[in-house]
């Protein structure tokens, strides 16, 4: 079954908003087993929607439309689906039960703008939305099924999730593929340089296709498999795993899809150990990754973001001294800041970083993107110095963070 999804709105079109509904659309339809043939984006104006629609109509078996449906005057999905399919727009009992009980769990009576949404184009089905004001609606256009819900992301998974997934899998029927995908997470090494190391990849394993994804500064491998046997898919994409761990697993930090915070979160959790950080040029970012995991409130126990030299000799102890003698951008100053963080917070592990960001700061020595890391644990304390090629500050913080990371899984693997 071929499917088409189509995102309305003038501020998708133009950029304003990214389209994440047709990201998740996608990715949920192609792991049940659907072929996804085609994105497509058009604006408010109703002669555009209008077009697209009818051009749908002669590509795809079905078409999965978001946007439009609202109370405003910009909102003209509806009417551009009755002018394409030339029918009228007709009052749905079911469309006003759902926007009457939406209005209801908030107290309120319907507003007047609010009765535009109880409208759906003659022919068509509604869709109940419990989580918003706009209900969708499915209609049968020859041979193609178009189903039309809203553009606001919550309410686009959940009417997804109740009823569009399930009346695709009920019109197809057992003609739906198998489909398997593994994903392999890489860092410290180039897009091109994977790409090049693991171009044959189709070649070897005939079936397998290789997708990439770089969200910096990690580069996601993903391997696809398609067909009627799901336990021979499986076997093939273990085979293609062990053959790409061959070539790039010393950049691999995750097989499963893990950040690589959620990496280190499972190892700590699993083993019953704790950590502490301590940071300068990151500015708490390590902290953020590492909180984002649920649960991580079971093992991490500290953080402090000593960015003024007097922070790190008042919070965490690291003689002045040192930073007199060696700068806040050293081997032996990280070595403190690990070593004093870990035994303030009495966890088992310590990690610091002290660097220059940039795009000032640097110097001859130390220039912009140089970062040293510190992992204190019970077998002692090691340090590393780090350069980025980058000159831009953000771009340094998050190689900055992911670097210490890095480091910290790679120690707790030794371990």
């Amino acid at each position: 079954m071929k499917l088409e999804i189509v995102s309305t709105g003038e501020e998708v079109l133009s950029g304003a908003v990214i389209d994440s509904n047709a990201a998740y659309i996608s990715q949920i339809l192609i792991e049940a087993g659907f072929e996804v043939i085609r994105h497509s984006c058009v604006g408010d104006k109703k002669e555009d929607i209008v077009q697209l629609l009818k051009e749908c109509e002669h590509r795809a078996d079905s078409v999965v439309v978001t946007g439009g449906l609202g109370p405003t005057d910009d909102d003209r999905t509806v009417l551009a689906a009755c002018e394409a399919w030339n029918v009228e727009p007709v009052h749905d009992p079911g469309a006003e039960m759902s926007v009457e009980a939406c209005f209801k769990k908030m107290g309120r009576s319907v507003p007047a703008s609010n009765k535009k949404q109880m409208l759906v184009p003659s022919g068509s089905t509604s869709l109940q939305n419990s989580v918003g004001t706009a209900p969708g609606f499915f209609r049968e256009q020859g041979k193609t099924c178009f189903f039309f819900i809203p553009g606001v992301p919550w309410e686009m998974k959940h009417m997804m999730e109740q009823h569009v997934l399930p009346m695709l899998k009920e019109k197809a029927g057992d003609h739906l593929m198998s489909f398997r995908m593994k994903t392999l997470s890489h860092f410290g090494i180039a897009e091109a340089e994977v790409n090049q190391r693991l171009k044959d990849i189709e070649t070897f394993f005939p079936g397998v296709s290789l997708g990439m994804r770089a969200v910096f500064p990690v580069i996601q491998v993903k391997l696809y498999a398609r067909g009627d046997d799901g336990d021979a898919m499986d076997r093939l994409l273990d085979k293609a795993k062990c053959w790409t761990l061959e070539r790039t697993g010393q950049f691999v930090f995750s097989t499963r899809d893990f950040s690589m915070a959620q990496e280190i979160g499972d190892y700590l959790g699993r083993k019953g150990k704790t950590l502490a950080l301590a940071e300068s040029c990151t500015g708490g970012l390590i902290a953020h990754m590492v909180t984002e995991v649920p649960g991580s409130s079971s093992y991490f126990l500290f953080s402090a973001v000593t960015y003024a030299n007097e922070a790190k000799v008042k919070i965490l102890d690291v003689r002045a001294e040192t930073l007199s003698s060696h700068g806040a951008v050293s081997h032996e100053t990280v070595r403190e800041m690990a070593e004093n963080a870990r035994r303030i917070a009495g966890a088992d592990l310590g990690l610091a970083v002290s660097g220059i960001a940039g795009p000032s700061g640097g110097t001859a020595e130390k220039p912009v993107g140089t970062v040293y890391i510190s992992v204190s644990s019970d077998q002692g304390v090691q340090s590393h110095v780090f350069r980025s090629p980058f000159g831009e500050r953000i771009r340094n913080k998050k190689i900055f963070a992911m670097k210490a990371l890095d480091l910290l899984r790679r120690q707790l693997l030794v371990l």
